[in-house]
């Protein structure tokens, strides 16, 4: 079993990166927060390495953090939930937005990752929300954005902005209680410019 692995970073993208460790070239799947923290090609980059194994398939999955891969073996646990989707929930979500999502039973934030049903989040919410608190995020980090921010959200989505970047946004407003839709979206863009 590989668990972890240090090498030359040789290729990236965001859901893949080639690390040579010891001239052989290692295939591995990465979130998309991850592949936003990679350093430059040909440096040295080191994993936490979750090894997939099946009769036909031998993939790595890889972390900067011991805590995304414990994460993700959380999400493994859960039954309907396969590797590549544990990967796109964690490119989806934050991991603190996510682990407080799961504690504090909010299922309408977590179908907002896409490939996860009402199902599915409900799922994750019963089989993890016990399982979570080594994480040590209370479950009032987030808190559900009013029906005018998600129409300010999803505006901002729709014109191809990433949730995550919508929702920090937003949040550098700070309270937004009271304002109009269209006050609200004309200064999450000004901040989406800064």
């Amino acid at each position: 079993m590989i668990a972890h692995l240090r090498g030359k970073l040789i290729s990236k993208h965001p859901n893949q990166a080639i690390v040579d460790a010891g001239g052989v070239g290692y295939d591995v799947t990465i979130s998309v927060p991850t592949f936003s923290e990679l350093p430059a090609l040909s440096v040295e980059v080191s994993f936490f390495i979750h090894t997939h194994v099946r009769e036909d398939t031998l993939a790595l999955f890889g972390f900067l953090r011991a805590g995304e891969k414990q994460l993700f073996e959380k999400l493994l646990s859960v039954s309907g939930i396969g590797p590549k989707l544990a990967i796109t929930i964690l490119s989806g979500m934050p991991v603190d937005a996510m682990i407080a999502a799961i504690k504090g039973n909010n299922v309408a934030s977590l179908t907002r990752v896409p490939g996860i049903g009402k199902k599915t989040a409900e799922r994750m919410v019963l089989e993890l929300r016990d399982k979570l608190d080594a994480f040590g995020v209370p479950p009032d980090t987030v808190t559900a954005a009013s029906p005018i921010e998600e129409d300010v959200i999803s505006a901002l989505v729709n014109l191809g902005y990433q949730r995550p970047l919508a929702e920090r946004a937003l949040a550098k407003l700070g309270d937004v209680s009271g304002q109009s839709f269209d006050s609200l979206f004309r200064k999450a863009m000004a901040a989406l410019a800064k």
